[in-house]
C-alpha cells in the first residue's frame, strides 16, 4: 500500500468513528505514526483528503454494485445482495460524517451528490427496467420516478433531525426503508421470490 492510500485509509478510520469536523490533520498523522509534513506532501489540507476519500469510496461502491449485478441470477437476488452489501456499508457510517461533509466540505458533498444523481439513479433505473422484463417488478412503475425516490429515501435516512442517532440505528432505518421499497415494487411473482430469498438468508 502506497503512502497516499495509507493516509486516505487512516483518515477514513478516524472520520468514520469520530466525524470529520473533530478530526485534525495532527490526529491523522498521530494515528498513522507519520509526520504531518509527509501528509502535506500529498494533501494540502483536510478538505483535499476528504475529497480523495469520497472519490475512493464511491469508486469502491460502484465496483461492488457492478459485481453484485454480474453474479446475481435475477433482479430479486440483486436486490437481496444489494441489501446485504448496504448493511455492511451503513453499519460503518456515523451519521455525523454525512452531516459534517454537507456542512464543511461542499466539494466532497457535491461529488457524492453527482454520484447519486448519475451512477445510483442510472443503476436503479436499469435494475427496475430489467425486473419489469423478468416479471418480478410491477410494469406500471415509472422507473425514472421510483429510482430517484429510492435514492432520496436513503439520504433521508441519514437526516439526524428526522432520525436522531441517540434513538435510531442508521442501519435499522435503512433496512425499514429498503423492505418497504422492495415489497412495494414487486409483482406477486417477485413477492414470492423475495420471501424465498429472505427465508434462506434469515435461517
Amino acid at each position: 500500500m502506497g503512502q497516499i492510500e495509507r493516509i486516505i485509509q487512516g483518515g477514513e478510520e478516524l472520520f468514520l468513528s469520530a466525524g470529520i469536523k473533530s478530526v485534525t490533520m495532527d490526529d491523522v498523522a498521530k494515528h498513522l505514526g507519520m509526520s504531518k509534513k509527509t501528509i502535506y506532501q500529498f494533501f494540502k489540507d483536510k478538505n483535499e483528503l476528504v475529497i480523495a476519500l469520497v472519490k475512493k469510496k464511491l469508486q469502491e461502491d460502484e465496483d461492488q454494485m457492478a459485481a453484485i449485478i454480474s453474479k446475481s441470477a435475477n433482479v430479486i437476488e440483486e436486490m437481496i445482495n444489494m441489501m446485504k452489501c448496504s448493511e455492511e456499508i451503513f453499519s460503518r457510517i456515523n451519521p455525523i460524517v454525512i452531516h459534517d461533509m454537507q456542512k464543511y466540505h461542499p466539494d466532497a458533498w457535491k461529488q457524492f451528490q453527482n454520484f447519486k444523481a448519475d451512477v445510483l439513479v442510472r443503476t436503479l433505473e436499469e435494475l427496475l427496467s430489467k425486473g419489469i422484463k423478468q416479471g418480478y417488478i410491477r410494469p406500471d412503475i415509472d422507473v425514472k420516478i421510483i429510482a430517484r425516490m429510492r435514492v432520496s429515501q436513503v439520504e433521508m435516512g441519514f437526516n439526524v433531525n428526522l432520525f436522531p442517532a441517540s434513538e435510531f440505528s442508521p442501519w435499522k432505518v435503512q433496512y425499514q426503508f429498503l423492505e418497504h421499497f422492495n415489497y412495494g415494487i414487486c409483482t406477486l411473482k417477485g413477492y414470492k421470490l423475495l420471501n424465498q430469498y429472505k427465508n434462506i438468508n434469515d435461517d
